[in-house]
């Protein structure tokens, strides 16, 4: 090393004078107010990276975590007939995969705003035992009980041509028909296609494939395009996917084999049209169902 780099340490100071040490003391000063400067930044920035965590609780707004906060319906988790709503769920979703009117389930929720709900929350599904759709049972005398009998065995002799008494599993006489008149170009997979893809040409006719109810019509569904969901039935919704145009509405009344619908390709790669059976909300195969072509 040159004799330079080391003068100042072996430069002599007196043993008084506090003048005389100026220029060494000066030189020391800078580079220690840097570090001290550091150090404070430092100590700064350690105390922002342990700001409090957020969560996004499903509802497309990121809200501070509460745990004390529980959520809505959570005394009825793992009860029949309630729903926990899980990530990526919409009150569509929830009304298809349960096999009811989203509306409904909104007003048995009593939800204000039906496009806010959180994961987590739990919702009923079923209708309440105070709906209107519900039967109600009160106490009768024999005589009324006898007359009550008499009134539905004769129904049931008019409507099925025979003395045997109505029942729930008239929910399964729907009278399916073909939606459309196109070839078959996937079939149900539970796993990969939850109901069977029919080939068209763009407004080609989507009909109503048993008489039902509208349910839905319209695009909030990703994955199906312009959608419309008929309800058949306390048994048996059906989904019409991918169309161009919609023809009906919801709450309106359709008859089987009315033009509903024009195939198209909306979020699909080709013209199609996608057609579900669900049975009690989960799917099953149309083909058991439609008849042979």
């Amino acid at each position: 090393m040159s004799n330079s780099t080391w003068s100042y340490r072996t430069e002599s100071f007196p043993a008084s004078g506090p003048h005389k040490r100026t220029g060494w003391t000066s030189r020391l000063a800078l580079p220690c107010a840097v570090a001290a400067a550091l150090l404070l930044v430092a100590g700064c920035g350690s105390r922002t990276l342990n700001s409090a965590p957020v969560e996004d609780r499903g509802a497309g707004m990121t809200r501070p975590l509460d745990a004390a906060k529980p959520l809505p319906g959570a005394e009825n988790a793992g009860k029949p007939g309630y729903y926990m709503v899980k990530p990526g769920d919409t009150m569509i979703r929830i009304g298809l995969e349960n096999g009811q009117n989203w509306r409904d389930i909104a007003r048995w929720n009593s939800l204000e705003n039906p496009n806010l709900i959180e994961v987590g929350q739990v919702l009923r599904v079923v209708p309440p035992a105070s709906d209107s759709t519900q039967v109600v049972t009160r106490p009768v005398t024999s005589g009324a009980m006898a007359a009550a009998q008499a009134q539905i065995a004769n129904a049931a002799k008019s409507a099925n041509g025979s003395s045997m008494p109505a029942s729930s599993g008239s929910d399964e006489d729907v009278g399916w028909i073909w939606p459309a008149e196109g070839t078959l170009v996937a079939g149900f997979d539970e796993a990969k296609n939850k109901g069977l893809d029919i080939s068209g040409k763009s407004g080609d006719p989507v009909v109503a494939s048993a008489d039902g109810r509208v349910v839905y019509s319209g695009a909030g569904l990703r994955g199906y395009g312009n959608l419309i969901i008929l309800k058949h039935n306390n048994t048996f919704l059906t989904a019409y996917a991918h169309n161009k145009l919609l023809l009906v509405k919801e709450d309106q009344t359709v008859k089987r084999g009315q033009k509903i619908a024009e195939m198209g390709n909306s979020d699909a790669d080709k013209v199609k049209l996608h057609f579900e059976i669900r049975r009690q909300g989960k799917p099953v195969d149309p083909a058991k169902y439609l008849p042979a072509r």
